[in-house]
């Protein structure tokens, strides 16, 4: 069946093939490069987000903390501003207000909290678990699955770096009063300084990493489609113009020649006039006009040679039948009796003069 379509067919079938072999395979490898694309620029948007709480917790601790801890020994009510986690998590969610991070979120998840909805899950344990069996590693991202929903998430190492947190963590004799009765003193005790005590956690859903992974590959690969189309477009243009085009003419006159239907006039107007554009190439398709201009005089010098064959052939056709009539007129019987009367004519004038 596919030997059933012209040239020009039989070639933008075979680029259409190869352009969606191409589309599928290189659609695959770019959506995988784009999704690790889009991790890496959500997680190192996440570093600098944890970044940033880190620097609010300094802040906090270093400024915030020393101004409001004589009021919390003072006052039955606990301040919870004092806290350097309430304060990072109170400022990320006054962030998450702005439209490119309303997908966030941000946990101190660890294994020892005062409150108890820092508490980490199993999954946020492991991650705790690896940063204090593995001393050196500083970042950890990945996928979970959470309630049903997919999410992206990248951890860091929490630990306490400031000694004057560790008065409200170290036991509950040396806690607050109010401390104490907000909290209880069953839970974020026995902390001690520069130990990895849980993770900092941002996550975001992973629909998000897909969607502007598959908007990115959409993008592409639609540039990539609209560049093939044209290229398509292009090669069939240049193929007709430069290939099919001058392949025409010649196919015809080997059809002719074949059945031997051309005559010497025809011969003469491929020569002069189809014939005439292609030899003047210097590629494959010149030379091949040449073969065949040299085939068309052939055709037209053994044509003028036929004719004059032809001619002189009809000639001596001419003479010999003349020559046959004349004998024709000699052997016949009124012929034979006008010769007697003319001899006989001839001797009675011979006679009448003697």
């Amino acid at each position: 069946m596919f030997n059933r379509f012209k040239l020009a067919t039989k070639f933008t079938l075979l680029l259409s093939l190869v352009f969606v072999g191409a589309i599928v395979i290189s659609g695959f490898a770019l959506s995988h490069a784009l999704e690790q694309k889009a991790e890496s620029e959500i997680g190192y948007r996440s570093q600098i987000l944890a970044e940033t709480m880190n620097s609010v917790r300094a802040f906090t601790n270093t400024h915030v903390s020393p101004l409001l801890m004589p009021m919390v020994d003072t006052q039955a009510t606990f301040i919870p501003e004092v806290i350097p986690s309430y304060t990072v998590r109170e400022v990320f969610e006054s962030l998450r207000k702005n439209e490119d991070y309303k997908d966030f979120f941000y946990k101190d998840a660890l294994l020892n909290p005062t409150n108890l909805r820092d508490k980490a899950d199993e999954f946020e344990a492991g991650i705790t678990k690896r940063f204090n069996s593995e001393s050196g590693l500083k970042n950890i991202s990945g996928f979970r699955d959470s309630v049903g929903e997919k999410m992206f998430y990248s951890a860091r190492p929490f630990s306490v770096k400031n000694a004057t947190c560790l008065r409200c963590h170290s036991t509950p004799e040396a806690a607050p009063k109010s401390h104490i009765a907000s909290y209880g003193s069953e839970n974020g005790f026995g902390w001690k300084l520069n130990e990895v005590l849980g993770s900092q956690i941002i996550y975001v859903p992973a629909s998000k990493v897909f969607d502007d992974a598959n908007r990115a590959s959409f993008l592409i690969i639609s540039i990539f489609v609209g560049i093939f189309a044209l290229v398509i477009l292009l090669i069939n243009y240049l193929l007709k113009r430069n290939v099919l085009q001058p392949i025409k003419p010649m196919a015809q006159l080997a059809q002719k020649i074949s059945m031997d239907e051309i005559s010497a006039e025809e011969a003469a107007e491929f020569e002069h006039g189809k014939l005439k554009a292609i030899v003047k190439r210097n590629d494959e398709l010149g030379q091949l006009g040449r073969v065949f201009q040299r085939m068309v005089q052939e055709i037209y010098a053994r044509e003028q040679q036929l004719r004059q064959q032809l001619q002189k052939l009809r000639l001596e056709i001419d003479d010999n039948k003349r020559a046959r009539q004349v004998a024709e007129i000699a052997e016949s019987e009124s012929f034979q009796k006008l010769q007697e009367e003319a001899r006989a004519m001839r001797s009675k004038r011979d006679a009448v003069d003697e």
